[in-house]
């Protein structure tokens, strides 16, 4: 009889828990980088707990219709003297009490349930169901219906964010009566207007990059003036960045009768090589009545104790400072070989299977911050197409790429038919995988095709060919990245045998093949290995075991598709970096009068533009003046003399 009476009293407080609580507001939608979305709890009385609740989001069309994407645990979370608790983006305001990531929730048609529950107890796409389901809302910004899911999660109703044909400016919010209305959004506010009004308090600090050394100052202001002392902390600590980075009062106090209160921060200048840092302003607790308007606020500290490199950037390049580590012998075998069977031979030796190593994805980003590290600053890595360097720091964790440096495959994941193949996840130098030229999933991550590159320029490449009517580049720049795309290309068209490189333009869906061939091989000549690219083939060889030879010897590609092909290659005819022609060429930017000096004897100076079309030539001895007459761009020059050849890029105004 206890047994049955303590039963039933579980049943009967599970059932008061769950009245208890209920979804009061979503926004799933929010203008451009879906930065500002959040879902508010309503408990039937104030300052009660969550712990053992559970938000899971489930898709409502597609493929996994009715199955779980996302979840968010309550545990730990209190409602307010409103009885409201929000979680949701970091530029949410009212600051959510739980952050989550920018573009998290989908903008439907999709649903999420508050469950009674652990996030355990609902693994990746778990199918909707009403078991322990307290509150459940299926929304959409259009009409179509996720009538399934509507079934599942026992709702009659979809909700469209967009019914008043507001765009991604509203949310949905639950009325009095149970029933759902559209409107301008109120996180942390009861939806008819009603209830306590808290104090809101705003951050305020110029979050432009500071130096090591430099001092700035942090306001906190009330939107009311207090009616008592009000004392609060602050911290600046993340990651890295700690207390004996800083100096400073990280105690706020704003007198009764004001609302605001300023401190500055000295940032110290210390000799350490520590790398750039992420200094993140955020609330202590605050004292009832209060709440943030903002919070989490992120500076970046530039460390000013970098290191540089003894060669130059891919714009000012340089050559001949570093040497190939090669081991002796390395290519012995491609030795007199032509044709079918000096590509079979090098294939032998860059896919290798006891000897090459495959990482993974996650390794990758490990791999470029040394491998693509900005020669004139350690703690930047050079960004490819856009020719210019980025903070390492900035590597893109979010869904949103702006401002941000990610991965980019040369040899485009979807025509390699290696996307997503390996591992996200970095497990170090030491954790590798035996490969071979059969195992197209290692292209994932093959380094010897992968650059960092500014994320927005990542995505705008996409997966086109390279030149013709393909990918080209940003406008602009100089094109100092195209001998290095080449090189990297033909790498790939050796090392995996799923893989080719050929003459003119394909359909964007082509797998297994990329072009344009023909323009490959003039960039290779155009634009020459150069001191950056030699380094990271080093760097790469030190994980993977195999090296780019296209790096080494660059006219081997001539030997296997271009104008030699056919002919035996024998490594007495590459041209060693000491034999590379020196010349000097002002002024650049030039209106198309220039001087080329430093030849002495007879040479060719030949101008090509940047989709190494040809546009001039002219001989000449010693130092020359030319005029030409060309549209205004930018141009290659090449200059040939005595066996020899180099090449510079030219601005024509």
């Amino acid at each position: 009889m206890l047994k049955k009476l303590f039963f039933w009293l579980l049943m009967a407080s599970t059932s008061i828990a769950q009245s208890q609580v209920l979804i009061n507001e979503f926004d799933s939608d929010t203008p451009s980088t879906d930065d500002k979305e959040f879902i508010e709890i309503k408990s039937a009385t104030p300052f009660f707990s969550l712990n053992g609740y559970v938000l899971v989001f489930f898709n409502g069309t597609g493929s996994l219709a009715d199955k779980s994407y996302y979840t968010i645990s309550l545990n730990g979370l209190t409602t307010d003297a409103n009885g409201l608790v929000v979680v949701g983006n970091n530029l949410v305001s009212p600051v959510p009490e739980r952050i989550f990531n920018n573009s998290s929730i989908q903008n439907g048609p999709d649903g999420v349930g508050l469950y009674l529950g652990s996030t355990s107890d609902f693994p990746l796409n778990t199918t909707a169901t009403t078991t322990n389901l307290v509150d459940a809302l299926v929304h959409s910004n259009n009409n179509t219906q996720a009538s399934s899911l509507q079934t599942l999660l026992g709702v009659t109703t979809q909700v469209n964010e967009n019914a008043n044909s507001q765009g991604t400016t509203q949310s949905i919010q639950r009325k009095s009566d149970g029933t759902w209305e559209v409107k301008a959004p109120t996180p942390g506010a009861l939806n008819d207007g009603s209830g306590i009004v808290f104090n809101g308090i705003t951050i305020t600090v110029n979050t432009a990059h500071k130096n090591e050394g430099s001092s700035f100052p942090i306001t906190f202001t009330t939107q009311t003036n207090v009616t008592s002392d009000l004392t609060f902390t602050f911290t600046l600590n993340s990651g890295s960045f700690t207390n004996a980075d800083f100096t400073g009062n990280t105690t706020v106090l704003i007198p009764s009768g004001t609302n605001t209160f300023t401190t500055t921060i000295t940032l110290v200048d210390d000799t350490i090589d520590e790398g750039d840092e992420v200094l993140r302003i955020r609330f202590g607790t605050l004292p009832s009545g209060f709440i943030r308007l903002n919070d989490n606020i992120d500076i970046r500290v530039v460390d000013n104790d970098f290191t540089t490199l003894p060669f130059g950037t891919p714009l000012n390049p340089t050559y001949g400072n570093v040497t190939s580590t090669a081991p002796a012998g390395y290519y012995d075998a491609i030795e007199g070989l032509s044709g079918a069977a000096l590509k079979q031979a090098l294939q032998g030796i860059i896919a290798n299977p006891s000897v090459v190593r495959a990482h993974s994805y996650g390794d990758v980003t490990d791999i470029l911050k040394v491998a693509d590290q900005n020669p004139l600053n350690s703690n930047q890595v050079w960004l490819m197409y856009v020719e210019t360097p980025r903070a390492k720091l900035d590597f893109q964790s979010t869904s949103s790429n702006v401002g941000s440096w990610n991965r980019e495959h040369i040899y485009p994941q979807s025509r390699g038919g290696f996307a997503n193949a390996t591992s996200d996840i970095p497990d170090g130098i030491n954790v590798w995988a035996a490969t071979g030229p059969d195992d197209i999933a290692a292209g994932h991550g093959d380094s010897h095709h992968i650059r960092a590159e500014d994320g927005p320029e990542n995505t705008s490449r996409s997966n086109k060919d390279y030149g013709l009517t393909g990918y080209n580049g940003p406008n602009g720049t100089q094109g100092s990245w195209k001998g290095d795309v080449a090189r990297s290309i033909f790498y790939m068209a050796v090392r995996y045998n799923a893989l080719s490189v050929v003459n003119g333009d394909l359909p964007d869906s082509t797998v297994g093949q990329l072009g344009d061939l023909a323009s490959l091989l003039t960039w290779n000549v155009t634009d020459p290995r150069d001191d950056f690219e030699m380094n990271r083939n080093n760097y790469i060889y030190t994980w993977q075991m195999n090296r780019n030879p296209f790096i080494d010897y660059p006219n081997l590609a001539d030997y296997i598709w271009g104008s030699h092909a056919g002919e035996p290659w024998f490594s007495s005819l590459a041209v060693a970096p000491n034999d590379m022609l020196r010349f000097a060429l002002y002024p650049n930017p030039t209106y198309g009068s220039f001087t080329v000096s430093g030849i002495h004897e007879a040479g060719v100076l030949e101008l090509y533009n940047t989709m190494g079309v040809k546009v001039f030539e002219q001989s000449f001895t010693g130092e020359s003046r030319f005029e030409v007459k060309v549209s205004a761009g930018i141009y290659l020059a090449k200059v040939i003399s005595n066996n020899r050849s180099a090449v510079q890029k030219i601005v024509v105004q």
